[in-house]
């Protein structure tokens, strides 16, 4: 959880902490298999060449340049587009460093402010067509993360999509993190650079629009796709300059994120003693222009002072900036003021376990987290009794059917409590579920296609207590069923160790739905399709999830979309108060 209050704690010797994490200082190699092609691409600003895999027959196209590099005097500045032509052609054989972030996904990464580049994986042989592109925004808090990461290998679903009949191009996009990506004070919106990281996938987009063609890509068929910070990044991008639709993406796939952002939007006020401190401890609190100084401080003095328990996630929102954040999401979805194009949008069945406090005992620790600015969305003690009653004391109105434990089972303190899965049954759906719901409903009742989903399998790795968190529909998505990068270095192991057939084929499955609706804007993919699956309904009048189960035949179940009515409209209905 982000507490920005804790930042306010900025010593004066907080520039020479111990770092909370050390990535390590290694490029990832592209994956294994590559046989002699040389694919090449022709762009605006000139000709890269790639490599080629046998063993998917793809063509891989890494780190490629989408921006200037945000070095020097561009750091913490709006992203520029690429000005010069390449010397000769590019080599784009193998991933960039990832942006610089400050978290457990890094670990095994290299990192560095020059980050801005993207990935193509494209099938072979589809040279002389053009393709639909899904384009992956990875999650992370917008703290961590990056497209080098191996759990977001795109080969497989570019592989289904073939399999399917509907051949796709995969891209994956970087985009700046923590403090270098969302800085805020008031020099920060004096200057015009607020919100740096989603004007970054701003401009990759429009890059795409420009040089998809050159890898056989359609500029007219784009999907956005991403999870959790990305899936909210998706939804800003739907939200972005007040809905406006520049024509960047025709369809948007949310895995836990949606348009009304999860946590509460902070005003700059409360950043500004966070960013004195910042240009304090850089020397630079005389300076005429504090960010221009900011901006001459090595990248070392800069790193060691963000790369703290105290600053690493303490710029990690956006902010309302009146322009490419316009207004609160809520208010814009309320008035029609988003980009009106096909959303695939979903939760996990307990994202209230990843996302809520531990130890709540009693009604009145229950109370006092809802309140509290240490939960991402907060909310004034006014309205403490009403959310109360929505989200009684009442089993049955915690979990969603089929209940992953029964009723009379209680979690063991010190992490639990008897309110422990009331109290998430509520952080679930504030920081996640009501706003999904919200989202599909929205799109319905505007006449715009959307499909909901709840992930509902237990993978590998995880105790049955843990239930179904966040997170964990990623390695199906992706078809991962070997488990690349999943490892003892981030705390997990394969998602499908030991399991049952079904949880290789609900991922198969996933990944060709996903593959199926970035290729037409339909999940329901019919070559290949495992005799038995239910089709996924449009939300409309019947207001129905598609349910992923692992554990059934079928693989997949329609539901009403139903549970916590009573809750997670009391959530929607407040979203204002929330400031989102």
């Amino acid at each position: 959880m982000k507490n920005i209050l804790s930042a306010l704690a900025l010593l004066a010797g907080v520039a020479n902490a111990a770092p909370k994490y050390s990535p390590l200082p290694s490029r990832n190699s592209p994956p294994s298999g590559y046989g002699s092609g040389t694919p090449t691409a022709t762009l605006k600003n000139g000709t890269v060449v790639g490599t080629h895999t046998d063993t998917y027959n793809q063509d891989y196209f890494l780190g490629v340049p989408f921006a200037q590099p945000p070095v020097g005097e561009l750091r913490f500045r709006n992203p520029q587009s690429l000005n010069s032509t390449y010397n000769s052609t590019l080599q784009a054989t193998s991933y960039a460093p990832e942006c610089v972030g400050y978290g457990g996904d890094d670990i095994g990464y290299e990192v560095s402010e020059d980050c801005l580049y993207l990935n193509v994986i494209r099938p072979s042989g589809y040279e002389n067509e053009s393709l639909p592109v899904g384009v992956w925004i990875h999650g992370g808090g917008f703290a961590m993360g990056g497209t080098p990461d191996a759990r977001y290998n795109l080969s497989f679903i570019v592989e289904n999509s073939v399999r399917i009949g509907k051949p796709i191009i995969g891209v994956s996009i970087a985009y700046r993190l923590s403090a270098w990506g969302f800085l805020a004070s008031q020099e920060v919106v004096g200057s015009g650079n607020t919100n740096i990281a989603l004007r970054d996938q701003r401009l990759a987009l429009h890059w795409l629009q420009e040089n998809i063609g050159g890898f056989g890509g359609d500029a007219d068929k784009v999907t956005i796709w991403g999870e959790s910070a990305g899936a909210a990044s998706v939804g800003l991008q739907l939200t972005a300059y007040n809905g406006r639709d520049d024509g960047l993406f025709r369809g948007g796939i949310m895995e836990s994120g949606n348009p009304v952002l999860y946590s509460s939007f902070r005003d700059v006020e409360q950043y500004q003693p966070i960013y004195d401190g910042i240009v304090a401890n850089a020397s630079c609190q005389n300076a005429t222009d504090t960010l221009d100084c900011l901006r001459q401080v090595p990248f070392a003095t800069l790193n060691a002072m963000f790369n703290t328990s105290t600053l690493e996630s303490a710029f990690s929102d956006p902010i309302v900036d009146g322009d490419i954040v316009a207004r609160w999401g809520s208010i814009q979805l309320a008035e029609g003021d988003f980009a009106k194009v096909p959303i695939l949008s979903g939760t996990n069945t307990d994202e209230g376990l990843s996302f809520g406090p531990q130890g709540v005992q009693n009604e009145s620790d229950f109370a006092a987290y809802i309140t509290s600015n240490t939960t991402q969305a907060f909310i004034a003690e006014s309205f403490v009794p009403g959310i109360l009653e929505a989200y009684p004391n009442v089993c049955s109105d915690w979990i969603p059917p089929p209940a992953e434990l029964p009723c009379n089972f209680t979690y063991p303190l010190p992490t639990g409590g008897a309110m422990y899965r009331r109290s998430s049954a509520y952080f679930g759906d504030v920081v996640m579920t009501a706003n999904r719901r919200g989202a599909v409903e929205t799109w319905a009742a505007n006449g715009v296609p959307a499909y909901s989903y709840r992930f509902n399998t237990r993978p590998a790795g995880l105790p049955y207590t843990a239930g179904v968190p966040h997170f964990q529909e990623v390695a199906f998505v992706f078809d991962n069923v070997n488990g690349l990068g999943y490892n003892a270095a981030h705390g997990s192991v394969n998602p499908f160790a030991n399991e049952s057939s079904l949880y290789t084929d609900l991922a198969r499955h996933m990944s060709s739905s996903w593959a199926s609706f970035i290729a037409d804007l339909d999940p329901n993919y019919v070559q290949g399709r495992k005799a038995g699956t239910p089709d996924w309904p449009v939300y409309s009048d019947g207001a129905q999830n598609i349910v992923f189960d692992g554990n059934v035949t079928e693989l997949a179940y329609p539901e009403p979309d139903t549970y916590r009515e009573s809750g997670i409209r009391w959530i929607l209905d407040h979203n204002i108060a929330y400031h989102r």
